[in-house]
């Protein structure tokens, strides 16, 4: 994928401008050698094809070998893969290669934290659109690694009228009139809530998503009631019920609980720590 290409080219720019000085000072070109990939702590894997990609640009000969799949749970001391090719390529490519793998890693090791608390609930853990600039793309399907699933991937891949565009058109009743007659059938539209008496006038405008937003537990279970009794009453199917804001690893099993359908978390893709990965030249 060229665009992949890319992208991992301008971070090898932004590490190695010009030369890597240190390496090219103690290393022949003519070198070469091996490297193992090892996890230092427990965590989900993602990121190895990129890892690959990383070592492949610097030395078109290199081998990557991962020991591994993308998405399996590894332990600390495991090796993750062996890398050969010319040493230079090696040592330089390794802070690029770890960057990219212990980013990735770290945001599916969070979303698997999730995913776990809500299984028993047919809840899905779901991103946001909180990514890191141009790399959307890699940490969304982190996501996917991690076991969850992935929201819009942007403004141009669906209807999400926010509290904002509620104010800029006056009301959720204006502001759903304003879409449907905008956009195609094919398109679900999907309200942000604040409040039950949002939920209930999103009802009205018969959407096919609510989300509720940085609802309490309480609040969240009047909710999926209110929207419930609305389906049964009018004999229409029940729109799906999302929960955001303020979802952590201590709330997600309890807004599980409540019977929403999906969980979105922003925390999966801004706040993972990264997973703890080193290279070791053998």
């Amino acid at each position: 994928m060229q665009w992949l290409d890319d992208l991992i080219l301008q971070a090898l720019k932004e590490d190695v401008p010009h030369s890597d000085i240190t390496t090219e000072a103690i290393v022949h070109e003519s070198a070469v050698g091996r490297a193992v990939i090892v996890a230092k702590q427990d965590g989900v894997i993602c990121g190895l094809p990129i890892a690959a990609k990383v070592f492949r640009l610097l030395d078109s000969g290199a081998i990557f070998e991962a020991k591994v799949q993308e998405g399996d749970w590894v332990s600390a001391g495991q090796i993750l893969a062996e890398v050969k090719g010319k040493l230079r390529a090696l040592l330089t490519g390794e802070r690029t290669a770890l960057n990219f793998l212990q980013r990735l890693s770290g945001i599916a090791t969070l979303t698997k934290q999730f995913v776990e608390k809500v299984a028993p609930y047919g809840v899905k853990i779901a991103d946001t659109r909180k990514t890191t600039p141009l790399l959307r793309a890699l940490e969304k399907y982190a996501v996917r690694c991690g076991g969850g699933v992935n929201h819009r991937f942007s403004l141009s891949d669906g209807i999400l009228i926010k509290d904002n565009h509620i104010r800029a058109a006056g009301s959720i009743a204006e502001a759903v009139k304003r879409v449907k007659a905008s956009v195609h059938h094919l398109l679900r539209i999907e309200v942000e809530a604040h409040s039950l008496d949002q939920v209930s006038e999103a009802l009205e405008c018969e959407v096919e998503a609510i989300l509720l937003d940085n609802f309490s537990i309480d609040e969240i279970r009047q909710a999926v009631q209110i929207v419930r009794d609305w389906a049964q009453r009018n004999e229409r199917p029940k729109p799906l019920i999302e929960v955001s804001g303020g979802v952590t690893l201590d709330n997600v099993e309890a807004i599980a609980q409540t019977g929403v359908d999906l969980i979105s978390v922003g925390a999966l893709t801004h706040s993972a720590p990264a997973l703890d990965i080193s290279m070791e030249i053998e």
